[in-house]
């Protein structure tokens, strides 16, 4: 379907304000009368956009809120070549994680859409690209010499997505980030280490 430019800021203005529902305090599970409602949009229209209903415009949020995350810890996480930056993107990411606290929107969506066929490849991509973008920050820094090459790159960065999702996900239980900021300081503190 082409979509002229109002039609894309109305299909935009759809996915954000579900978005929006999904960050309340009690996202629940959340309907089309729900979406209707906070979008001020009609029935037909909501079907204009999305004409798979609910769960292709789950979807699409759970691909937007994916994109989200990765923006919101740029440019530090596409540039991870000296300490300082590791530290940039460390309090990047908590820093957006503490803002949003207990409410995950895009743990919310795919616990809503994780039957829905496409629901765990927006999952997997999401991680795929964030552990490609820590692992290319430890090569970066090897090549400087300035993390050592006995370090298996994958490993390592496979291990931040870990603690980073282990984190969060005590974070959505206790509202606090002290995990997530272990997890951060043991890490790059393990990539710091000169010792041969």
């Amino acid at each position: 379907m082409t979509l002229t430019t109002k039609g894309l800021a109305t299909r935009q203005r759809i996915m954000e304000g579900t978005a929006a529902r999904l960050r309340s305090q009690d996202p629940g599970s959340v309907t089309l009368d729900d979406v209707r409602e906070v979008t001020r949009t009609s029935k037909s229209q909501l079907f204009h956009y999305f004409p798979g209903g609910k769960e292709e415009l789950l979807l699409a949020v759970a691909r937007m809120e994916a994109d989200r995350v990765l923006d919101d810890q740029q440019p530090h996480l596409g540039a991870l070549d000296s300490w300082a930056a590791w530290e940039r993107w460390r309090k990047a990411v908590i820093a957006r994680y503490r803002e949003q606290g207990r409410q995950c929107p895009l743990a919310s969506l795919m616990s809503q859409v994780s039957s829905v066929p496409g629901a765990a490849e927006v999952s997997t991509a999401l991680l795929q690209q964030w552990q490609e973008y820590v692992r290319r920050g430890i090569t970066t820094m090897q090549a400087a010499g300035k993390i050592r090459a006995t370090v298996n790159a994958d490993r390592t960065a496979a291990a931040f997505i870990a603690g980073i999702q282990g984190g969060v996900t005590v974070l959505r239980t206790t509202g606090r980030v002290e995990h997530l900021e272990s997890i951060f300081d043991v890490l790059i503190s393990y990539l710091r280490d000169d010792r041969p």
